[in-house]
C-alpha cells in the first residue's frame, strides 16, 4: 500500500517553481501578455511619476486654466494632455494618480483576501456552527447594494485612503469567503488532507498549508478581477467626492473637478477615463490569460 504521508509529501508543489512555472505560462496566452503589458506600463509609471512628471501634481499656472493638450507652458515647456480648471499639468496629476491607484487598490484588495480566506477556510473546513454564522453574516453583507455600502461607510467615517481600504475589505470580504467556502469543500476530502490528519497535523496547519496552496488557482484570477473592480469603486468615489482627499491626484476626482466642463474641454476628463479604463482592462486581461492557461492545463 502507498504511504498516505509520503504521497501528500510527493504532492505538494514547489511554490518556487509554481511561481517561475506560471511566468513562463503566461507568455503562451497573447490575451494574457497584452494585460499583462499594460499593467505593468502603469506600475512602472507609478513608480517613476516623480522622473517623468514634467511638473509637480500640486504645481500651478494661472495663466493654463483650461490649456488644451500640447499648449506651451509659461516656463517654456509644453502641456503635452493639457491643464485642468486650476491650471495643473493633467499628464503630471495623471501619473501622480496612478501612485494612489497602485497603492490602495492592491492594497484594499489583499485586506480583503485576508479576511475572506481566514472566513473561507474556517466555514469550509471546520463546518457546523461555524460555517452557518459566517455564512449568514455574510449573506446580510451581500444583501446590500455594494457601490451603496461603499458610499455610506466613506460618507459615515469620512474620506480617505485608509476608510476606502476598511469599506473594500467589509464590502468584498464576504464574496471572497463564499468562493473560497466552495474551494475547501471539495479539497477538504483529498487523500493529502487525510495524510495531514492521520499525522496528527493542526487544524490551521491543514487549512493554511495543504488546502489554500491547492486552491491558489482560482483566487489568482479572481484576485486580478477583483483588482480591477476595487480601481474602478476608488474611481467612482472620487467622482462623487468620497474618493482620496485632495488636492493630491486621484483619477477620479479629476473627472469631477472637470465634468462641467466635458463639451468645451473633453481632453480635462477623457485622458482620466483612458487611465482607469485600461489599467481595468490590462487586470481583466490578465485574468482572461490566467483563466485560459489553468484551461489548457
Amino acid at each position: 500500500m502507498t504511504d498516505p504521508a509520503a504521497d501528500a509529501v510527493s504532492r505538494r508543489p514547489n511554490r518556487l517553481l509554481g511561481v517561475l512555472k506560471g511566468i513562463a505560462l503566461i507568455r503562451e496566452s497573447t490575451v494574457g501578455m497584452i494585460g499583462m503589458g499594460l499593467v505593468g506600463f502603469w506600475v512602472v509609471m507609478a513608480i517613476l511619476a516623480p522622473v517623468l512628471a514634467p511638473y509637480d501634481q500640486l504645481a500651478q499656472f494661472a495663466s493654463a486654466t483650461y490649456a488644451k493638450p500640447l499648449t506651451a507652458a509659461p516656463d517654456g515647456g509644453t502641456f503635452w494632455l493639457g491643464a485642468d480648471p486650476l491650471g495643473r499639468d493633467i499628464l503630471s496629476r495623471i501619473l501622480y494618480g496612478a501612485q494612489r491607484v497602485m497603492i490602495y487598490a492592491p492594497l484594499a484588495t489583499l485586506c480583503a483576501y485576508a479576511v475572506g480566506i481566514a472566513m473561507g477556510l474556517a466555514a469550509g473546513y471546520k463546518r457546523g456552527w461555524i460555517d452557518d454564522v459566517l455564512s449568514r453574516i455574510s449573506d446580510i453583507i451581500l444583501s446590500f447594494p455594494i457601490l451603496v455600502l461603499y458610499v455610506v461607510i466613506i460618507f459615515r467615517f469620512g474620506a480617505s485612503g485608509v476608510n476606502i481600504v476598511l469599506a473594500v475589505t467589509f464590502a468584498s470580504g464576504p464574496g471572497i469567503m463564499r468562493i473560497v467556502r466552495g474551494l475547501v469543500l471539495d479539497l477538504r476530502n483529498r487523500d493529502y488532507v487525510a495524510a495531514a490528519q492521520t499525522r496528527g497535523e493542526s487544524a490551521w496547519y491543514i487549512m493554511f498549508v495543504e488546502i489554500l496552496p491547492n486552491a491558489r488557482g482560482p483566487l489568482i484570477v479572481d484576485a486580478c478581477l477583483r483588482l480591477g473592480y476595487t480601481i474602478i469603486t476608488i474611481g467612482v468615489l472620487g467622482f462623487l467626492g468620497l474618493g482620496l482627499p485632495p488636492p493630491h491626484a486621484d483619477w477620479g476626482g479629476m473627472i469631477n473637478e472637470a465634468r462641467g466642463m466635458a463639451l468645451y474641454a473633453p481632453h480635462m476628463t477623457l485622458f482620466p477615463c483612458i487611465a482607469i479604463c485600461s489599467l481595468v482592462l490590462g487586470f481583466n486581461l490578465l485574468a482572461d490569460g490566467l483563466r485560459e492557461i489553468s484551461l489548457k492545463d
